[in-house]
């Protein structure tokens, strides 16, 4: 008697069994937030947004207008692990050049 191979559908009673597929959710986004402040420099922010988030001058510079005339915007949306590498790169940044630049980041909701 020929042995089934592992790539091989097995049958019982006339019903065809397939391994059944793990239902796996996509992993939760988080939001990665820049908030005003009164001390950083308005070029600073565009250059973060450009440099950590790949925007364009003018998306980084509408995005920097959002977070200063609002208090705080959003630069991307990730899963955890890259929107905490991004917050703690960013706020490292900042820190180095001496800016108050604080990067947050939260839940994003569904």
């Amino acid at each position: 008697m020929p042995r089934e191979t592992s790539h091989e559908t097995h049958h019982d009673h006339g019903v065809l069994l397939e391994p059944a597929r793990p239902e796996v959710a996509p992993p939760p986004l988080y939001q990665v937030m820049l908030l005003n402040d009164d001390y950083t420099p308005m070029d600073f922010v565009v250059t973060v947004l450009q440099h950590f988030f790949s925007m364009d001058l003018d998306q980084a510079t509408q995005v920097m207008l959002h977070v200063h005339t609002r208090g705080r915007g959003v630069c991307g949306v990730f899963t955890r692990e890259v929107a905490e590498s991004k917050v703690a790169q960013v706020n490292e940044f900042s820190r180095m050049n001496q800016h108050p630049l604080l990067c947050t980041m939260e839940k994003a909701s569904s």
